[in-house]
């Protein structure tokens, strides 16, 4: 049988192997000019996003709640007339 030592060993060499070559140049260049390409976008981290979702359910409650009071509202307009008129 294959001794799994043997395979992180065969593992830890090639990563050396490859650490030490221009592919690890060619991976950093990659992902530096990724980098550049990313931020020229209008785009958001996903924390800005999850905390703008909460915004939104957040605003969307507080809406749904006035709907509902000005519903209440509308409905009671003879309740709140003078009676004296």
């Amino acid at each position: 049988m294959l001794d799994p030592k043997k395979f992180e060993e065969f593992g830890a060499r090639l990563s050396a192997l490859i650490a030490n070559t221009p592919a690890a140049d060619v991976e950093k260049n990659a992902k530096a000019m990724l980098s550049g390409f990313f931020s020229k976008l209008d785009l958001v981290s996903r924390e800005e996003f999850d905390i703008q979702q909460q915004v939104l359910l957040r605003t969307r409650e507080k809406l749904k709640a006035l709907e509902a009071r000005i519903e209440a509202l509308e409905k009671a307009p003879a309740q709140r007339q003078d009676p004296a008129a």
